[in-house]
């Protein structure tokens, strides 16, 4: 398997530190309102990658923080009239509903800063005595210029860090481009009591004391978006490597690209600012989810309705396909599938990069020359062909979750249709197919077998 490793730019042969096992880390989001469509970008690959690697038999223990204490909270809270906790609260909790409804259950833990105030201190009391770090009257401060390898994560030097940091001032610092590891508290903040005074922690920091307590020192691979790369991965990097000694704090490090808008860049002020769950009221999630995915996972992606189009019409050309492939009868057939061979071939296109844009490509090839063989096919085939779309779907989750008493109801309205068109009662026949058409629902018929599925 390889991956395309942003540390050094280029692709490798991934071997966990621990043979089939794997320790992952993804940034979460700063709770402080709803979740947009560039989260479910990384959310969904991330998602899909863990799930891969788990059906090719790694077991995977795939971590994510959530900041939920931060400037962005804060200031919200002040506006609105609430405790710090209310506003974190309560978009986690919607946060996490949103990951429900985009089938993103390969996360075995959120870990909320707040609830490792005492692992960050620890960390920078370490920091501070290895003389990395240094108190002021405002906080604790990162000295960036005594860890040589600031910048190799995104490819700066020093000289072009200190002159894009010279447009952010702070008496206090030492330097310009050194950050914060503690904010003292200011009035009205909320804080915790800390050897420095009272405080709260820096955005960095958060995410190496919660990896330390769960991997360590160093762990397999840290993940997120492309944005996060400098400042805040770089400061990772600093902050734990200069209490390890260790050459790296993640040995493979995994970036998604931006969303763009209409090919502009999505942002509040140009007010084309995507909420996820907006999009969901519109999609089903397989089809933002496909939509998601069929690009190369570090490429920029367009959002439009053409794209979500054209993955709504993908998503149901292969669930509609999978329906009938369930509901092959005949025991003999000219036309073979061999699942493994498929299955084998679509795990090596995966294995380079965890390429879905190929592996998306080959499906579809994949499911239009089922569809041009359906009538030659026997039920043995028809097995071994579901089986290859059930595994793509085990990473995937493109085939749509069955409601099994939506389905119970349609199935007795096609079963009274039946009776009709048996009978050649054509207006109850046609009626019943208006009326599921109205709810989303289309049929087709194939002499006296009835294939149905709900658009998304």
């Amino acid at each position: 398997m390889i991956i395309h490793n942003t540390f050094g730019g280029e692709d490798q042969e991934f071997v966990p530190e621990h043979p089939g096992r794997v320790h992952m880390f993804v940034c979460g989001p700063t709770v402080y309102d709803d979740s947009h469509i560039g989260h479910a970008r990384t959310n969904i690959f991330f998602d899909v990658m863990v799930k891969y690697l788990r059906a090719r038999g790694y077991s995977v223990f795939y971590l994510q923080n959530i900041t939920d204490i931060d400037d962005k909270i804060i200031k919200r809270a002040n506006e609105e009239g609430k405790k710090y906790s209310d506003i974190s609260d309560y978009y986690f909790r919607k946060y996490l509903s949103v990951m429900k409804s985009l089938r993103i259950d390969s996360i075995n833990y959120y870990a909320r800063a707040s609830l490792y105030i005492d692992e960050i201190i620890g960390q920078i009391k370490r920091i501070m005595e290895a003389g990395y770090a240094y108190e002021t009257a405002d906080g604790v401060y990162f000295k960036v210029r005594k860890f040589s390898d600031y910048g190799k994560l995104s490819g700066q030097n020093m000289d072009e860090i200190r002159a894009n940091a010279r447009g952010t001032i702070n008496e206090e610092k030492e330097y310009p481009e050194d950050f914060a590891l503690w904010k003292k508290m200011k009035p009205g903040e909320p804080y915790w009591e800390s050897p420095w005074g009272r405080g709260r922690p820096g955005w960095h920091i958060e995410d190496t004391a919660i990896t330390e307590a769960y991997f360590g020192t160093k762990y397999d691979i840290h993940g997120g978006g492309s944005d996060l790369i400098f400042p805040h991965h770089e400061a990772e990097i600093a902050q734990m490597r200069s209490i390890s000694g260790e050459k790296y704090l993640a040995h493979y490090w995994i970036h998604t690209g931006m969303v763009n808008i209409n090919s502009e860049k999505m942002s509040k002020s140009l007010k084309n600012f995507i909420k996820t769950a907006d999009v969901l009221e519109r999609y089903r999630p397989e089809v933002l989810r496909l939509a998601m995915v069929n690009s190369n996972y570090n490429t920029v992606i367009d959002y439009s309705e053409q794209l979500m189009e054209e993955s709504r019409n993908s998503v149901e050309k292969i669930n509609i396909l999978y329906r009938k492939l369930k509901d092959i009868g005949k025991t003999s057939g000219v036309y073979e599938v061999k699942s493994k061979e498929i299955i084998h071939k679509l795990n090596e296109i995966m294995d380079r990069n965890f390429d879905t844009r190929s592996l998306i490509r080959e499906l579809l090839s994949f499911v239009s020359d089922l569809n041009k063989n359906l009538d030659n096919m026997g039920s043995e085939s028809a097995v071994e062909a579901t089986n290859v779309l059930e595994y793509v779907d085990s990473f995937l989750c493109i085939l749509y979750s069955s409601n099994t008493d939506a389905d119970k109801i349609i199935k007795m309205a096609l079963d009274v249709r039946n009776i009709a068109r048996k009978e050649k009662n054509y207006q109850i026949s046609d009626y019943i197919r208006q009326k599921l058409q109205e709810n989303n629902i289309y049929i087709e018929d194939n002499g006296d077998k009835t294939t149905y599925w709900s658009r998304s």
